[in-house]
């Protein structure tokens, strides 16, 4: 048997990638924390369900304790805040000449690379829709962007190899020399998406709302300074355009965001991961972890993150109890834009 692609977080993402790869006729193994889910997919295989594809396939599942040897290729899945513990508990089952490929929200690669080595990790970019309904089913809501590359931009064989697999799920997915460029880019368009999750809207409805607009160009805008500082130049996908937000172009901002409203309206997503964990969920985010290397960075560069910051503590309070999604949250934000 063929050594199979390790999918290590087997949510909305990892499911929905590994899934496409065993359809496609590679061996994978899943392994993920959640016992019912495991369950589900070794008895009755994994199911995508939803507009993009309607499917099940047989899947083999593990736990983490229960993963046994070395292996080459791992698509790490999990969230921002379980990057750390994953990293800890697959570490010895990473074989020397392997690799661990971050298909996560955020700047995971960073985290990754202190755990495995930068020659052993392998940066990617995702902004495909798809949310966790139930143990072993799993909605794929829209099609989006899917980037992979080395993080010193070099092609090698191996990012041959991996772009190759993926074109078996995403047939557009891009093999890219700056895929930092693109984590940077999904970090201010994810700043947009975090603070819609303080209300009830829709993405589509938050980003389409006047009210909204400058507080929308004001988080875009409070990144990309960070990513500009760090010399990086982020990469639009989707219909964000971080060139327009960068040089402060009204016609261009008002474009992409009429273009990222489309988008989020004709996906059968309609909140952000985010907003389902609050709300949904009812569990912590990886809110505060997905920005704090961009704070981190911004500390760097001595450029202050208002917005960032009370975003993060924002969300926060929401998790704690503190406070409740729609009310009056999204308006202490407006009032540090105003």
């Amino acid at each position: 048997m063929d050594e199979p692609v390790v999918i290590w977080g087997a949510g909305a993402i990892g499911g929905t990638i590994g899934a496409h790869l065993a359809r496609a006729g590679h061996p994978v193994l899943f392994v993920d924390m959640v016992a019912e889910h495991v369950a589900a997919m070794n008895d009755r295989g994994l199911t995508i369900e939803g507009p993009v594809a309607q499917f099940s396939v047989p899947a083999r599942a593990v736990t983490p304790e229960a993963v046994r040897g070395r292996h080459r290729l791992v698509l790490l899945a999990v969230k921002a805040h379980h990057t750390e513990a994953a990293m800890q508990a697959l570490a010895p089952h990473l074989a020397e000449d392997g690799a661990v490929v971050s298909c996560q929200n955020g700047l995971n690669e960073l985290v990754i690379a202190e755990r495995a080595g930068r020659g052993r990790t392998i940066g990617a970019f995702v902004n495909f829709g798809a949310d966790y309904h139930a143990p072993g089913r799993i909605m794929f809501g829209n099609r989006g962007a899917v980037v992979v590359g080395e993080l010193d931009g070099a092609r090698t064989p191996r990012i041959a190899a991996l772009h190759a697999m993926l074109l078996e799920f995403e047939p557009d997915a891009v093999l890219s020399d700056n895929v930092f460029g693109y984590l940077w880019g999904k970090a201010a368009y994810g700043a947009i998406l975090k603070a819609s999750a303080l209300t009830n809207d829709s993405i589509a409805d938050f980003i389409a709302s006047p009210a909204r607009r400058p507080l929308v160009i004001a988080l875009a805008r409070e990144i990309l300074r960070i990513a500009a500082a760090e010399g990086v130049t982020p990469i639009g996908f989707d219909g964000f355009d971080p060139a327009a937000f960068a040089r402060n172009d009204a016609a261009g901002m008002a474009a992409s965001l009429d273009r990222l409203e489309a988008y989020n309206r004709a996906s059968a997503k309609s909140h952000s991961g985010i907003w389902r964990d609050l709300a949904v969920r009812k569990r912590p985010t990886d809110v505060s972890a997905q920005l704090a290397p961009v704070r981190a960075a911004a500390r760097r560069q001595g450029i202050a993150t208002p917005l960032a910051d009370r975003l993060v503590a924002l969300v926060e309070a929401v998790q704690d109890g503190k406070a409740v999604i729609g009310q009056g949250l999204i308006e202490q934000l407006d009032a540090l834009v105003a």
